[in-house]
């Protein structure tokens, strides 16, 4: 209970947001657009040179703007790798280099002045990334917290330990193993999940989950996992991905609750992982016995875990949950993130 029980550790200095991430860029556009438009229904009070004067506007505002968000996005990896001091002035460099990169190509206005514009509007945008980021970091510990109710099932506990008696006498290094492996789930569900992990973690928590269910679903719990060949770098680097923790094992958890459970006879989960560009790709396909079952009992760690992705990587990751052909499928899409060298 001690671990339950922490505060969230503490955010430190602000840091950059990642300039690569289609939310930030878009949050980026708009802020930027909101301050010009701000700035010129201040200095035009005439309702006749309204639009003229938005149009010359537009003129000056959006080819920097663009320049700097082009910058940015180069520039990111190396920015988030530097202190935040040292950020903030690169990226307030880079400002004063696209605005001095565009001003000959843009008409009307001093150079200094829009500059200090300029600088002012990179200023203001960044106070609101870091806003943002100290709001929404409690609501990422407390997604952590959801997921760590939803996730400690009575009935798996009880239902593993029960299991774990059952062949204690007769095979009591697969009890041993049990145990530990138990341990390693809990261990896991109880920590602090802020950062990304190696997928390859967390293939390796689902396989201990498999293990522990077996002790009681034996034959009837099949799981194929689809993943590139034994060996190969493309799998070595499809592992090495950097994932939220907890984002397979619920998952699995629901198809073995809702798809095995329920019947008598052997079911097979299917677990697709594959990577398409700069795009990792997950899957969990498992079959449906109750569908309005099953959605009721899946709609808690799903929304979780569309929460977590939210939180983490914006705009650019999506869940979906499909129900056809006696198959409950649920797709997951976020970037690559490869671990930092």
């Amino acid at each position: 209970m001690e671990i339950i029980k922490q505060k969230p550790a503490p955010l430190g200095a602000p840091a950059l947001p990642d300039f690569r991430n289609l939310g930030v860029i878009l949050r980026l556009l708009l802020a930027v657009n909101l301050l010009a438009l701000a700035t010129l229904l201040v200095r035009v009070d005439e309702g006749e040179r309204l639009f003229g004067e938005a149009v010359l506007m537009a003129g000056r505002v959006e080819l920097p703007l663009l320049l700097v968000v082009l910058l940015l996005y180069l520039a990111s990896p190396r920015l988030r790798a530097l202190p935040p001091r040292s950020a903030l002035g690169g990226l307030l460099a880079l400002v004063v280099l696209a605005v001095a990169l565009s001003y000959p190509l843009v008409e009307g206005g001093s150079l200094f002045r829009r500059l200090a514009w300029a600088l002012g509007a990179a200023l203001i945008c960044l106070s609101y990334f870091d806003y943002r980021s100290r709001r929404y970091s409690p609501a990422l510990a407390e997604a952590r917290l959801q997921a760590l109710t939803a996730r400690i099932r009575p009935h798996f506990l009880f239902n593993s330990l029960n299991g774990v008696l059952g062949v204690i006498r007769s095979d009591p290094r697969r009890a041993e193993r049990a145990l530990e492996e138990l341990a390693d789930l809990f261990r896991v569900l109880m920590r602090e999940n802020r950062e990304l992990v190696p997928l390859g973690d967390e293939v390796a928590l689902c396989e201990r989950y498999v293990d522990l269910e077996r002790l009681r679903l034996d034959e009837r719990l099949a799981v194929r996992w689809e993943l590139p060949a034994q060996g190969s770098a493309e799998r070595a680097a499809l592992l090495r991905a950097r994932v939220p923790a907890l984002l397979l094992q619920p998952l699995l958890e629901n198809a073995v609750y809702h798809g095995i459970e329920p019947s008598s006879e052997t079911g097979e989960v299917c677990i697709r992982i594959e990577r398409h560009g700069g795009e990792l790709r997950l899957e969990v396909d498992n079959p449906v016995h109750d569908v309005g079952r099953h959605h009721e009992g899946n709609r808690m760690a799903l929304d979780n875990i569309r929460e977590r992705l939210m939180l983490f990587f914006d705009l650019e990751a999506g869940l979906d949950c499909e129900c056809a052909g006696g198959r409950y499928r649920v797709r997951i899409r976020l970037p690559y993130r490869s671990p930092s060298p």
